[in-house]
């Protein structure tokens, strides 16, 4: 049975090993390998054919594609994030409609596909991660149906994409059992798993006395999670420094000869990728051109057409997210996109940066809290905390486990792939 960690950003699929490791998939070109698998699809304008339904590539592969081509395709990223939606379900490309079950069983079918030549598992049984509650809504709200929704739309496209037997573990479960392979004597462990839209945590008892039990569930004192965590962060670079060079805070004049802002919604759909690319469609090139007409400040909306129309989101993704990890061991940092008109740069402080993270630092706190009071357990009855993911490494996210833990508590692991390891360990017991 394969482990399968489908992340909103990266990806990555494993089996156990007969030593109780586990062994990964390995993705990319000879000299460019990857444990990690990017969950983005390129659909190339280069292969369009009226008469016959696209055929993406995804991983490494699509974004190789997307750089190669420019604009005239179409590239999909953060897919995962939409799964909860209740609005969005099917976008078509090229004339040709998909559902986002399709486009979700495209990438789970690479993963398959991969996995069975590397690791010679035939892919039939799959345990997938799943997060404590899955992102909802542009301010990262839970929905009461939302997780029932995502699970059933997660569970529909692995077996469109040919697994037979699909079960689920939670995320920070799954982490927990890879930390637990270090252990040589009883704790209790925080995990904390953040990753692309969601952070999510698991207080558990780990260690000898548990590992061989039957039952494990009985050693989970309690789960929480958010979904607020990279893709927000970004975001939050989007708005401060992105956003208002193509046309935040603006002004237009309305046929009436009123003077009103720029609508909000379009840069709000901005800070989030999984909705970047959903921007490129008639109607919204047709609202962006009236825009642009009644603009104070017309080459603001230039800029942010160009963004659209040329597809531009992951280069601007790169851009934030190479700001956000030079704010992870630096000061400050200069953010750079030339990829428009006018090209944006802007130094950025790290104490700026938290400022801008302040409401996100406050849930996530929030949550931390909340699990432990459910749970009756104090901060300082916490043997260990052990925290995933790569906005972990975010230096105000880690300051906040210290203040309630103190730094000698804290451990991390290999930020990325914790979660697929411990999705294998787990599925080898299944």
């Amino acid at each position: 049975m394969l482990g399968l960690d489908f992340g909103t950003t990266n990806s990555a699929v494993g089996v156990a090993r007969r030593d109780g490791n586990s062994r990964l998939a390995e993705f990319g070109e000879p000299g460019r390998r990857s444990l990690t698998f990017r969950s983005v699809l390129h659909f190339s304008g280069l292969d369009r054919k009226p008469k016959r339904r696209p055929e993406p590539t995804a991983g490494p592969w699509a974004i190789d594609s997307y750089r190669d081509e420019g604009a005239g395709g179409r590239f999909l990223q953060s897919l995962k994030s939409h799964l909860a939606s209740r609005t969005l379900s099917e976008t078509y490309v090229f004339g040709w409609k998909f559902t986002l079950e399709d486009l979700v069983a495209l990438i789970l079918g690479e993963l398959r596909r991969i996995a069975r030549d590397e690791l010679g598992d035939p892919g039939e049984r799959v345990l997938l991660g799943r997060p404590v509650h899955f992102a909802a809504g542009p301010e990262g709200h839970v929905d009461e149906d939302g997780d029932a929704r995502a699970l059933a739309r997660l569970e529909a496209a692995a077996r469109q994409a040919g697994f037979t037997d699909v079960a689920f573990e939670f995320e920070p479960v799954a982490a927990a059992h890879e930390y637990e392979r270090s252990l040589d004597h009883d704790e209790l462990v925080l995990i904390g798993d953040f990753g692309g839209g969601t952070s999510d945590f698991c207080l558990v008892r780990l260690g000898p006395s548990t590992r061989e039990q039957a039952d494990r569930s009985q050693s989970i004192l309690g789960i929480d999670g958010v979904p607020i965590a990279g893709g927000a962060f970004d975001g939050r670079i989007v708005r401060a420094v992105v956003a208002p060079r193509l046309g935040l805070g603006s002004l237009r004049r309305s046929e009436h000869g009123k003077t009103l802002p720029m609508p909000a919604w379009i840069f709000s759909r901005l800070e989030r990728w999984e909705d970047v690319s959903f921007l490129a469609q008639p109607s919204t090139f047709e609202t962006l051109k009236q825009l642009r007409f009644q603009a104070v400040e017309p080459s603001k909306i230039d800029s942010l057409i160009r963004l659209v129309e040329d597809d531009l989101g992951y280069l601007l993704y790169e851009a934030v997210e190479r700001t956000k990890l030079d704010l992870s061991s630096r000061d400050s940092a200069m953010f750079e996109f030339r990829e428009l008109p006018r090209r944006i740069t802007q130094e950025v402080e790290q104490y700026e940066f938290e400022g801008w993270l302040e409401p996100d630092l406050t849930r996530l706190a929030s949550c931390v809290d909340r699990l432990l009071a459910r749970c009756g357990v104090a901060p300082a009855d916490v043997d260990r905390v052990f925290l995933t993911g790569g906005s972990s490494l975010v230096p105000c996210v880690r300051r906040l486990f210290v203040q309630r833990f103190g730094d000698d508590r804290l451990r991390g692991g290999e930020e990325l792939t914790t979660v697929a390891r411990g999705l294998a360990l787990i599925a080898a017991s299944r």
